[in-house]
């Protein structure tokens, strides 16, 4: 998706950067943090504000410190559990803030359908990383999806950003479009958690589809 099309595209910047901070002993742990901070405290203080051009701007360029910190992970050569669970967490703050800015920003003005399309993007991102995240726990799949961090952070500040250039319904579109996306993706990452839970049972038992009583709940 996006995300990873990104990230192959910003390697050649991004690379002798972090290069550059680990040769000086500054630590990714230490990057995450000032990125998340940055970036959830800019979008809740400008956002809501009105300032929508300018959270747009300073939004985006803190939260490209997420591909920074990445980069200098690998270049210390060292994997850090911690790291990446600090950096799963300051991904889910940020995005949690710039749906909640919008929200508040359109009950503010007297928008309470855009606020709703907001709250609901804002839901539905937490709900597809933890999907994500406890299908790993359990040992399952569940990768990709129609609208994966990037792209809600792509449209949500690009709508915000048009929309306070004063290019009229541009942050509607953009939240009607990632709504949609979104409760699409959720469908898609469970049924690839459907798909991988079936795969795995079959291949341990020779069976295609499970049986009831292997459902965690049906035991009690």
């Amino acid at each position: 998706m996006i995300n990873e099309w990104a990230r192959a595209a910003m390697k050649g910047g991004i690379e002798p950067t972090a290069g550059w901070l680990v040769r000086r002993g500054v630590h990714p742990d230490f990057v995450t943090i000032v990125g998340t901070v940055a970036s959830t405290a800019s979008a809740l203080l400008l956002i809501p504000t009105g300032h929508l051009f300018a959270a747009s701007l300073v939004v985006w360029a803190f939260a490209m410190l997420d591909v920074l910190d990445g980069a200098m992970a690998r270049a210390r050569g060292v994997s850090s559990p911690f790291g990446g669970v600090l950096d799963s967490v300051g991904d889910r703050l940020v995005d949690g803030a710039v749906f909640a800015g919008i929200a508040w920003w359109a009950f503010t003005a007297d928008r309470p359908l855009l606020a709703a399309l907001a709250l609901t993007c804002l839901v539905t991102g937490q709900l597809i990383s933890y999907i994500k995240a406890r299908a790993e726990a359990a040992g399952l799949r569940a990768d990709g999806g129609l609208v994966e961090r990037a792209e809600r952070l792509i449209l949500g500040l690009a709508g915000c950003g048009l929309t306070g250039l004063g290019v009229p319904y541009a942050l509607d579109v953009a939240l009607w479009l990632l709504t949609v996306g979104s409760v699409i993706t959720v469908g898609q990452r469970v049924l690839a958690v459907w798909r991988s839970a079936r795969d795995q049972y079959g291949a341990a038992t020779g069976v295609t589809a499970p049986a009831p009583t292997d459902h965690p709940e049906a035991a009690g």
